[in-house]
């Protein structure tokens, strides 16, 4: 009988048994309960920060590429194929999934980016497990759950240090315009680019994406994005003021 026994040098197979290695009921089971709570902990982790991928998403994309993998292995052993062409395209509807979880903001903001690359990446999670390489499965694991869950504070802290930032900006006049470009000069702000939202048209707001380059020293030391939005945000004439992310 012929057993396919797919690795001999991962450890966590190594010590469960052959049996891990094989493709067979138990083996089966085993990688796809084990691409379910990997991926279900991704799921969890992306729902509670509201992003547009959600648990059930996580979990559909991994397990299928685990489902694509593991039969591909079953066409290779029984029928001689030579490539995982299940798995191929099911790495290709992940992109697309991927790809339409990304949205457009009414203010111009790319939402979804990062949610679109963890479905990705949980695809290839779910190849793995499916190949039955459970123990790169958990190092994956490990480090996609960090890269979601604990970079962002770290990111956040560096773009909001960055010589660089971009503001959603609503005056209650376009008449106004003029007076705001003089105050964020004397604050030491050189504005690089505006671009008028038409978005808001009719809405009796003048609205503005404004890209600014901090000029001033005292403000490269010192200050942070969001202590100069909010020192704009005190003149009269602004409706509402935020940095754009």
């Amino acid at each position: 009988m012929n057993t396919f026994i797919m690795s001999t040098t991962d450890p966590i197979a190594n010590l469960l048994g052959d049996w891990s290695k094989e493709l067979n009921t138990a083996s089966v089971l085993l990688r796809a309960a084990l691409i379910v709570i990997l991926a279900s902990v991704i799921g969890c982790e992306r729902s509670s920060k509201r992003h547009s991928a959600g648990l059930r998403t996580f979990i559909l994309i991994s397990f299928s590429s685990e489902v694509a993998m593991t039969v591909d292995l079953f066409l290779m052993r029984d029928f001689s194929f030579r490539l995982p062409l299940l798995s191929a395209a099911t790495l290709t509807a992940s992109a697309l999934v991927s790809v339409n979880s990304i949205l457009f903001s009414s203010r111009s903001q790319i939402k979804g980016l990062t949610t679109s690359a963890g479905l990705w990446a949980c695809s290839i999670l779910g190849f793995t497990a499916g190949a039955g390489l459970y123990t790169l499965s958990l190092i994956v694991f490990a480090f996609l759950l960090c890269i979601l869950a604990c970079f962002p504070s770290f990111e956040a802290y560096l773009k909001n240090r960055s010589n660089h930032f971009e503001i959603h900006l609503e005056l209650k006049s376009s008449e106004y315009l003029r007076d705001f470009v003089t105050v964020s000069r004397r604050l030491g702000l050189r504005i690089d680019d505006i671009e008028a939202n038409q978005a808001y048209v009719g809405s009796g707001l003048s609205v503005y994406t404004i890209t600014f380059t901090v000029c001033s020293p005292e403000l490269k030391k010192y200050k942070t994005h969001r202590e100069t939005v909010e020192a704009l945000s005190s003149l009269d004439y602004i409706y509402h003021i935020e940095e754009m992310r």
